[in-house]
């Protein structure tokens, strides 16, 4: 998903508003050794409370214990992601209708207003969404070693075009691709080029299309080959955060609702959560109002500090830690949160 660095030192992900009626989210206990029934009831009970007075410093002693496994554990040194070659754009079909932005290298102004949907606007985000949650699907199939991320791009690219949809990264702000690929380390707008993936990376593959004047977006992290223990953990506690961002999502909630449980969630795992992009709203234009802050979830292994490459688009970890990222657009109503780019 391509961000709005030059508007903003944060870039966006996807939210979606519903009709105008509806409002826009931004938005161990110890074990007893007592073995009579009574007395273990009575034991259970003043366990939990004991548990409860020790929780918080059992708390940081775990993630102390898990940072430091981590930082002890011996894997194998890879080396730093470098730009491969990075081929022209693919080619559209004349037919097939563009965003406003395409034809134009500037980055496109944050557009101020919250998108609210009405019956009409929810049916084309669905159908623009679950083009999206198929792409992505297909894509996630053909990620092996020695496959090039320009590889996955064409079949993207391929998949959309056939399906009568625009790639909507494709010239937004001079995007020279039609999906963003990253890899290992890259938090996010990775471009796709000649370099192979390698047994033991991982991809967040970011598919976005315009599909009938809508688009839909969404993102996953695939797993490369034999991937160590650590990474799958990164990978597997990213996911939970979208998850349990999500179940917090609902008309009238607040904003600090949604980060607190991903940052929760997170730091139990000694995580760090990327601040500098963020959720965005998203319907016949890409990116709007309202900014929804470091909510992607982006997480890391190591520093949240970010460095973009001299191509103005791949940001990566400024200690080459790895990093992952999931991303859904949802639609909130009265009753809570529709996943639409679930597959």
């Amino acid at each position: 998903m391509i961000g709005l660095s030059s508007l903003s030192p944060r870039s966006p992900s996807s939210f979606l508003g519903a009709s105008h009626e509806e409002h826009f989210l931004v938005g161990r206990p110890l074990k007893s050794s007592l073995s009579t029934s009574e007395g273990k009831a009575i034991v259970q009970k003043r366990c939990v409370i004991l548990s409860s007075k020790l929780s918080a410093l059992e708390e940081a002693m775990r993630v102390r214990r898990l940072r430091e496994l981590q930082n002890s554990v011996k894997i194998r040194k890879r080396p730093p992601l470098r730009r491969g070659k990075v081929s022209g754009p693919l080619v559209v079909p004349e037919h097939i209708p563009r965003p406003s932005y395409v034809g134009s290298n500037e980055m496109p102004e944050l557009f101020g207003e919250h998108q609210i949907h009405d019956a009409e606007g929810i049916a084309g985000m669905r159908a623009a969404c679950e083009l999206a949650a198929r792409v992505l699907d297909f894509a996630g199939t053909l990620v092996r070693p020695s496959i090039t991320t320009n590889e996955i791009d064409k079949a993207v690219h391929n998949m959309i075009t056939e399906a009568g949809a625009y790639p909507s990264p494709l010239g937004y702000g001079g995007f020279p691709k039609s999906v963003c690929t990253s890899v290992n380390e890259c938090v996010c707008h990775g471009v796709p080029d000649s370099r192979q993936l390698q047994n033991g990376d991982i991809v967040n593959i970011d598919v976005t299309v315009f599909l009938n004047g809508y688009h839909g977006d969404t993102s996953k992290t695939f797993l490369c080959g034999d991937v160590n223990e650590p990474v799958k953990r990164l990978v597997k506690v990213t996911e939970e955060c979208l998850e349990r961002a999500i179940s917090v999502c609902k008309d009238g909630a607040t904003f600090k609702k949604i980060g607190k449980r991903i940052s929760e969630h997170a730091e139990k795992f000694g995580y760090g959560v990327v601040e500098r992009f963020v959720g965005h709203g998203i319907g016949t234009v890409f990116h709007s109002e309202p900014l929804i802050l470091h909510h992607q979830p982006i997480l890391t292994m190591g520093s949240i500090e970010c460095v973009t490459w001299e191509d103005g688009w791949t940001t990566v970890t400024a200690d080459g830690g790895r990093a992952a990222q999931f991303e859904h657009t949802i639609l909130i109503t009265r009753t809570g949160a529709e996943i639409l780019t679930k597959f």
